[in-house]
């Protein structure tokens, strides 16, 4: 993690603290022509991959003041791009060649129904025939940044 740090501003801010910048990003990145409903489910699809993978991503559990446990998350944002389908093969293709580690959601695992099913459907189809819907990555924020060229923020 990098000792910069941002002071937020504005009346909607929620601690009085500031945030940190991290040298690595998270981000995943969504085909444009997707429903609401497949946007999310995709999103959280994806991005439970890159926890199991790094578990450095995960922070400590949380737990509120009546000692509640709670589930730990990740430590930093997850920033969330779209842009069309050549984007997305061309950020695939990116991600291969540095090596990032990455996670696929494919327009064929909207018609599966257990987590079997969903790996069957990708080993099914070579890696450049893949019809791609989201891909979730975690790496260097250039390196990041570099693969996702030619998307835009999600809005």
């Amino acid at each position: 993690m990098q000792t910069t740090y941002k002071t937020r501003s504005g009346p909607d801010r929620q601690s009085q603290g500031m945030s940190t910048r991290f040298d690595t990003k998270i981000a995943v990145l969504l085909r444009e022509d997707l429903e609401p409903w497949q946007r999310l489910n995709v999103t959280a699809f994806l991005v439970s991959g890159l926890g199991t993978r790094l578990p450095e991503l995960v922070g400590a559990p949380y737990e509120d003041a009546d000692d509640v446990p709670y589930l730990p998350m990740f430590r930093q944002p997850v920033l969330v791009f779209q842009g069309t389908k050549e984007v997305l093969k061309a950020a695939h293709a990116r991600a291969l060649s540095r090596a990032l580690p990455r996670a696929v959601f494919t327009s064929d695992l909207f018609a599966t129904g257990h987590d079997e099913a969903n790996r069957a459907a990708v080993r099914a189809v070579g890696t450049a025939d893949l019809d791609l819907v989201g891909l979730a990555l975690h790496g260097p924020r250039n390196a990041v940044d570099k693969v996702l060229k030619g998307a835009r923020m999600h809005p």
